[in-house]
């Protein structure tokens, strides 16, 4: 894109002070799904401030992960991971990661910096024990499902949704 510096965007832990400009891209991740698929939740109002103020308890949780990509102290794109467990007394433990959310500003994708705020947080997760991670990708999402394929990602479970007054009418 014209005028955008990548060389210089740095992949980062994020600080409180990131955490607002977090929230706004969150919103605007929100704004691109459901642009994509009116069938996915669009956001409350306020809902970037709120999922902001989630976000701060996390600075500090040693089970997750906020990065943000910095690009000279403005923050065009954020992932956030977690360690997850499953129901520990019905199921055998093996660590596992979950990609909660990840998004770059338009103007700075297809520059690499997914992928690097992705391989950042492989890197967390392995130092933490887990041999692999989760995510969702939306399934109209023909550029996020291209992302996650190049990134050597399948499926595992499928997800899907079926209205309950179908037929009904």
């Amino acid at each position: 894109m014209d005028g955008v510096v990548v060389d210089s965007v740095v992949i980062r832990p994020a600080v409180t002070a990131d955490i607002e400009a977090v929230g706004r891209l969150w919103t605007r991740l929100v704004d691109y799904h459901v642009a994509l698929d009116d069938r996915l939740p669009s956001a409350v109002p306020n809902g970037g401030r709120r999922y902001a103020r989630r976000l701060y308890d996390k600075l500090d949780d040693p089970f997750a992960r906020l990065l943000v990509a910095d690009a000279g102290g403005q923050v065009v794109g954020f992932v956030l991971g977690m360690i997850v467990d499953l129901v520990p007394d019905v199921f055998e433990q093996e660590p596992s990661g979950f990609l909660a959310d990840i998004y770059v500003d338009a103007a700075y994708r297809r520059h690499g910096i997914g992928r690097r705020l992705v391989e950042a947080l492989m890197t967390w997760f392995q130092e933490r024990g887990v041999t692999y991670y989760e995510l969702h990708v939306a399934a109209l999402n023909a550029e996020g499902l291209a992302f996650w394929r190049a990134l050597e990602s399948e499926p595992v479970m499928v997800r899907m949704r079926t209205p309950v007054n179908k037929g009904n009418s």
